[in-house]
């Protein structure tokens, strides 16, 4: 194998491996938008029983980046010492903590709310999401705030309190034991979000369809002028590629630079065949 295809194939390594390791789950997101901010996410705990979870759900909240809380009951429900001792240094959170009557008075300004839930029932259909596809669901969904719902610690969101939500969410656990504690819980999904969500804070927009095709496009026509499609064809090259790139969520000046890559590979090879030696 010539030096030329060694390179060819090292290329096609670090793209799928990019690809793998900033796969976007969500559905419809071969591009993540910028628009929901870790801001704009409202956790929601409905009726929780247990002042010191409320408390480890503030410091799960600082931790990644989170600032609403709500809560569906009353203030003075809950041990204020416990809170803050279980909250350590996000007893700011709590202060902020809003509370509301009932579900759906805590959800009338969100533009989704998603429900957690491990369980099953004639009033949940529809297929629960994953922690992952959520975070692109929210990632996609543009400015507004949306909610993460979290039920009571020992009976979970209610059947009619689940009707209350429009997505709902499961964390995947073992079946011998599924249940997770609420702050647990919690730091799951909060950890995904922040993960996705902070990435588009930081000024991270994936590149377009439109715009992922001219990229690949530009690497076929290089590929074609290193006679690379004698034995693949072009076509199904291209597919491979589009696939590929539209699941590694590259920026732009990450698809310019690929764009760069192949274009000196093509022109050193071109070099090379004026020097009679051969291409593959």
């Amino acid at each position: 194998m010539s030096e030329m295809s060694n390179l060819f194939f090292s290329i096609c390594t670090i793209v799928v491996e990019r690809g793998q390791s900033l796969i976007d789950i969500h559905p419809h997101g071969d591009s993540i938008l910028s628009g929901m901010k870790l801001s704009d996410i409202q956790i929601v705990l409905c009726n929780p029983g247990e002042s010191r979870n409320v408390g480890a759900v503030c410091r799960v909240m600082k931790n990644m980046g989170l600032e609403s809380l709500r809560i569906v009951g009353v203030r003075e429900g809950f041990d204020d010492e416990k809170v803050r001792r279980l909250a350590v240094h996000a007893g700011d959170i709590w202060e902020r903590a809003v509370f509301f009557p009932s579900l759906n008075a805590a959800l009338t300004d969100c533009t989704f709310a998603a429900g957690t839930t491990r369980r099953r029932g004639k009033k949940r259909t529809g297929r629960a999401v994953t922690p992952e596809e959520f975070a692109g669901i929210a990632a996609a969904a543009g400015s507004g705030r949306g909610a993460l719902v979290f039920g009571n610690e020992r009976t979970g969101l209610t059947d009619d309190e689940m009707l209350c939500c429009t997505i709902p969410v499961y964390i995947p656990s073992d079946n011998a034991f599924p249940s997770l504690n609420l702050s647990h819980a919690v730091q799951v999904i909060a950890y995904i979000l922040f993960r996705k969500l902070k990435r588009s804070e930081n000024g991270y927009t994936p590149v377009t369809l439109e715009r992922l095709d001219t990229a690949v496009h530009h690497i076929g026509s290089k590929l074609q002028e290193i006679g690379f499609f004698s034995v693949t064809g072009r076509p199904e090259m291209e597919l491979f590629w589009r696939e590929i790139l539209s699941r590694s969520s590259l920026s732009e000046g990450e698809l310019r630079y690929l764009e760069t890559v192949f274009t000196k590979t093509a022109g050193l090879a071109g070099k090379n065949h004026g020097k009679g030696m051969p291409i593959n």
